[in-house]
């Protein structure tokens, strides 16, 4: 793998993670919402990375890089609570909140934030080993 190949895999390894934290801060600022219906009410989203283990091992010369395949809604039940004095409330007084686990969301943000910055830190190691490569020449 050339030292070219490192900036295609850590760049597509940080646009994958802005994805996964855009998408855990949109997690983070509808936690609180609250609607009147289930099925109007936020559902947590997940990025679905790709797997590309097997591809690696077997086309040694190329660079997999890292691939967003989507964006999944989590099938975690919502939270029905029954609070009739609630703007919001239903018929029957109930609210409905999202299925954002906060603390989830948060371990997640720090991962996908760690993630980024050992990104640019490869980036930045394969900038200043090709410079050096090429101060060799001089």
């Amino acid at each position: 793998m050339s030292l070219f190949n490192i900036f295609n895999v850590s760049g597509s390894a940080m646009s994958a993670e802005s994805v996964r934290l855009n998408t855990t801060s949109s997690n983070l600022a509808n936690a609180n919402s609250v609607t009147s219906s289930a099925n109007e009410t936020y559902k947590a989203r997940h990025p679905v990375f790709a797997a590309a283990l097997d591809s690696a091992s077997y086309q040694r010369e190329d660079s997999v890089p890292v691939q967003v395949l989507g964006i999944v809604e989590s099938e975690k039940p919502l939270t029905a609570e029954y609070n009739p004095d609630h703007p919001m409330a239903n018929a029957e007084g109930f609210i409905y909140k999202p299925n954002v686990n906060v603390m989830e969301e948060m371990a997640n943000m720090i991962s996908a934030s760690r993630s980024y910055q050992s990104n640019v830190q490869v980036a930045d190691a394969s900038k200043q080993m090709l410079m050096s490569t090429l101060q060799m020449g001089k």
